[in-house]
């Protein structure tokens, strides 16, 4: 009595090369969907969603295939037609929607910059931003989206200190590169090519920069980084200053030339990877910056700043060292000054997509974010920081 109430469902074998798939290589890819009775529409995005593809990140390349077929049903139902969807995609890429860089800078106007008190150096480091990496934090879009909302914290931060001056530290590793210690992750996890890392880095720097000039005239520090270096087969090659970092920051100094803006641009001797400023001029305030890595762990980083005394190297005289690379906050009283007062060390936060490695290895994870203090003439500095 019960066989006349069973519906088995009908067996549906797709054509040949028609088979539910997907396959892609980090770039593009093909698939091909599960078919769905005529009249019933192709869920796209859930499909890839399910394989691990997020259709935001992609454009479909190209027209869709479509193949259709029957499917014999139980009597006396006639056969279903089953329509199944093949597409191309690739990934998009948000930097190639990015103005090109020169066409922006065209469209620079010097701002007229408000008089203020003086007295007040505005420090900005600028570090770790990796452009290119994909890791935990996600890639390219999620970076430039961190990046965005970081600059609205710092213009009204600028806003509330009335500097008389700004200090723009590129503290080192602005993009990600590829020839470092972990060479072929990076072949397989960069979201950007080399010549994509620098030049999105440069706009996107340079945006920052010309925001900051509404406000005050500024001082651009660079040195060179371990993911700046010019390398071939992970080994340094050339001068210290064979870097990209520097190579961004010379760059930003041309444009701001061409187009007016008030901005004094220093980098270190061609063979250092430090340097020092007097900023406000009357050796009281010396801001000496390096990236870090010459220090196996940030532990290490004052006994390396010591030992630049013995050989009086770049930053020997620093009442104040910024430096990078350990990607997190740290800051640090050390020593003496010539006046008796604290010398201070500040590491910078990191703006990049997180450091996966680092996090798996250590267990410690630390939040993004970009670090700022103040520097006042004739007042010495007591290690107040903010993390935008």
């Amino acid at each position: 009595m019960l066989e006349d109430l069973t519906n088995p469902a009908p067996k549906i074998i797709y054509p040949e090369g028609w088979s539910p798939s997907v396959q892609f290589d980090g770039q593009g890819g093909e698939a091909v969907l599960p078919g769905v009775p005529d009249g019933q529409a192709t869920d796209i995005d859930g499909f890839l969603v399910e394989a691990g593809i997020d259709p935001k990140q992609i454009e479909i390349v190209g027209e869709p295939r479509i193949s259709r077929w029957q499917v014999a049903r139980p009597f006396p139902l006639e056969p279903m037609w089953m329509t199944s969807v093949r597409i191309r995609w690739r990934r998009i890429n948000p930097e190639l929607n990015l103005p090109l860089l020169y066409a922006r800078a065209k469209k620079t106007k010097p701002p007229v910059v408000k008089p203020v008190a003086p007295g007040k150096a505005f420090v900005v480091l600028w570090s770790d931003l990796q452009v290119g990496k994909v890791d935990h934090r996600g890639g390219i879009e999620q970076m430039l989206w961190r990046v965005a909302e970081t600059r609205v914290k710092l213009l009204e931060k600028i806003k509330q200190v009335k500097p008389e001056k700004i200090v723009f530290c590129d503290v080192g590793d602005i993009i990600e590169n590829f020839g470092n210690a972990a060479d072929l992750h990076q072949l397989n996890t960069n979201d950007l090519s080399l010549m994509q890392q620098i030049d999105l880095a440069t706009t996107i720097t340079w945006e920052t920069i010309k925001d900051l000039a509404k406000y005050a005239p500024i001082t651009y520090l660079t040195v060179g980084s371990n993911h700046c270096q010019f390398r071939v087969h992970k080994q340094r090659v050339g001068k210290a200053t064979d870097d990209w970092g520097v190579h961004i920051g010379r760059t930003i100094a041309r444009l701001s030339s061409e187009v007016g803006l008030n901005i004094e641009f220093f980098e270190p001797a061609e063979h250092d990877e430090s340097l020092a400023i007097d900023v406000f001029g009357d050796g009281f305030h010396v801001l000496g910056m390096v990236h870090g890595h010459q220090a196996n762990n940030p532990n290490a980083v004052p006994d390396w700043w010591r030992k630049q005394s013995f050989g009086k190297q770049p930053v020997h005289a620093a009442t104040t060292l910024v430096s990078g690379h350990f990607h997190h906050l740290r800051v640090t009283e050390l020593g003496s000054t010539p006046r008796g007062t604290s010398r201070f060390w500040v590491q910078a936060a990191t703006l990049d997509n997180g450091s996966n490695w680092w996090r798996l290895n250590s267990g410690e994870d630390s939040a993004p974010g970009l670090v700022t203090f103040v520097l006042e003439r004739g007042l010495d500095f007591t290690g107040t920081v903010w993390k935008l």
